[in-house]
């Protein structure tokens, strides 16, 4: 048995035990055993090797090791599969002392829960409101691999839920009783060459590709994206080379409904990753393709298409990482064609400390629509990407019609704990665009284009390896665009965030 799981002595429960005793038994206990494990960083989940009790033939670990550099660009690191907080179900059954606990290496369980109170001044998405709130957020998941070989199965369940919310609701934060995954999939462990696996996954799914700035699953959201389709996917995240194929429709959500596949959009990709030349270089090439045909009269179609490249890596040995990436956009928008362009660049450099302080320099640029009447649109579309933390903790910042100028610099003061600081300045890249996710504009550019400067702290301590804390603030000081907006003042927003992961 790995060390992470090991115990001084079996744990049992009490022979009588209601459903919620045995749950808070199960945190306390596993919590307690777990409590010497490093931490984990904020840039890229730590991946735990599988804990299941020794056999004769050991089951294939839940998820492997990632042999490769992965970037230290804030959130840009994919999350992995199945998801973090998934174990096998052996784990639990060892700790209520099953006898034949191996038995159980073939089924992955894991639940979530994460519960966020915040507190918002001047929030401009939601009209330039205040409001303190909870949001909550339940997980389940259940597993089949190896035992039915090569068929898998996967689902996973998600409740979302803003009890106390005065803000307009919107299915961002409320997203009832819900399936998040359910998928079938065909597994070949060995089928390009010695683990370097090949699968063919069909149904509903939720995932990250390339750096989750155009598809994500997104962590910070009370709600996560889906889609429905199908995913052929050579070799993984611990492979010299990976390459994806996806073929999928959006899912839209409803706040008390069953999510449904939106069938008249379309979305496509064609990603790769190379890794053989780590750690001076690694190459993420990607093609997405959102073709809309929407139906009835007087709506127009879409069809955009992306293409891209992230390259990421390390300096030689000089302490030195830097990430870049650059997407085009071309295809119609409507009526009107479309051209749009976005990019990111960092460099960032890493001292020798026990600290493990890092700084870096960042900018980002995502092209707005300059002239909103002619033919042509120029905003680029973040797909179905994520926000969070790339461009502020506060959600009024996206990638579309957006130059962003920042710096960063991260501590790891003692174990457990990263403290991440942000310093950013906001532009509109057009000042006749929208500022989005806002939906503000000012015509013909009459408000100027400086939004103003952000400044951001969060706190992050890993308590156990089932609970984490996290603490953040923002404060945004109003610039011209925003102080010629009617009530444009500074905004601030406060939150604490646990984690419980089983």
């Amino acid at each position: 048995m790995h060390p992470l799981f090991a115990r001084p002595k079996r744990c049992r429960l009490p022979a009588r035990s209601n459903p919620c005793s045995v749950l808070l038994f199960l945190t306390l206990a596993h919590g307690t055993a777990a409590a010497q494990e490093a931490n984990r960083s904020t840039t890229q989940p730590a991946q735990q090797p599988n804990g299941t009790a020794p056999t004769s033939q050991p089951a294939e670990p839940l998820r492997s090791e990632r042999e490769y550099f992965t970037t230290r660009a804030i959130s840009a690191t994919p999350a992995p599969d199945p998801p973090i907080y998934v174990h096998r179900a052996s784990e639990l059954a060892e700790w209520f002392g099953a006898e034949d606990a191996a038995s159980l290496s073939w089924l992955d369980v894991g639940i979530e829960q994460n519960t966020r109170y915040e507190h918002r001044q001047n929030y401009y998405p939601a009209g330039n409101l205040n409001d303190n709130r909870f949001l909550m957020r339940n997980r389940a998941y259940v597993g089949i691999r190896e035992i039915v070989d090569p068929l898998r199965f996967g689902f996973e369940f998600q409740d979302a839920r803003a009890p106390g919310n005065d803000f307009p609701e919107t299915t961002g934060d409320v997203d009832e009783n819900d399936i998040l995954q359910a998928f079938g999939e065909l597994y070949f462990k060995n089928a390009l060459a010695d683990k370097h696996p090949l699968s063919f996954r069909v149904g509903r799914q939720s995932f990250d590709l390339v750096n989750r700035r155009l598809v994500a699953r997104n962590g910070f959201r009370n709600s996560t994206n889906n889609f429905d389709g199908f995913r052929v996917r050579a070799g993984d995240d611990t492979t010299p080379w990976e390459i994806n194929v996806l073929a999928l429709m959006p899912v839209e959500r409803f706040a008390r409904q069953l999510d449904q596949p939106d069938d008249e959009r379309w979305f496509y990709g064609l990603t790769g990753e190379f890794r053989q030349l780590d750690p001076g270089i690694l190459f993420k090439p990607y093609y997405f393709v959102l073709d809309t045909d929407r139906k009835g009269f007087n709506r127009y179609d879409r069809e955009l298409h992306t293409v891209g490249l992230n390259v990421f890596g390390l300096l030689g040995d000089s302490g030195f990482d830097y990430d870049l990436d650059g997407a085009w956009q071309f295809g119609k928008s409507e009526r009107r064609n479309h051209r749009a362009f976005a990019t990111h660049a960092e460099l960032g450099y890493t001292f020798v400390n026990d600290w493990k302080p890092r700084l870096a320099a960042f900018v980002d640029y995502a092209s707005g629509d300059r002239h909103p009447f002619d033919r042509t649109n120029e905003r680029f579309d973040r797909l179905f990407g994520a926000s969070h933390l790339f461009y502020a903790p506060t959600d009024m910042f996206t990638r579309e019609n957006l130059i962003q100028p920042g710096l960063r610099g991260t501590l790891k003061p003692i174990k457990g704990l990263t403290i991440e600081g942000f310093y950013r300045a906001y532009w509109l890249a057009s000042d006749s665009d929208t500022w989005l996710p806002n939906n503000v504009r000012a015509r013909y550019g009459r408000n100027g284009d400086f939004i103003g400067h952000g400044l951001d702290i969060i706190a992050i301590f890993q308590v156990t390896r089932q609970l984490t804390i996290e603490i953040g603030y923002s404060h945004l000081t109003a610039g011209e665009f925003v102080q010629n907006l009617p009530n444009g003042d500074d905004s601030d927003f406060f939150y604490v965030q646990t984690t419980l992961r089983l």
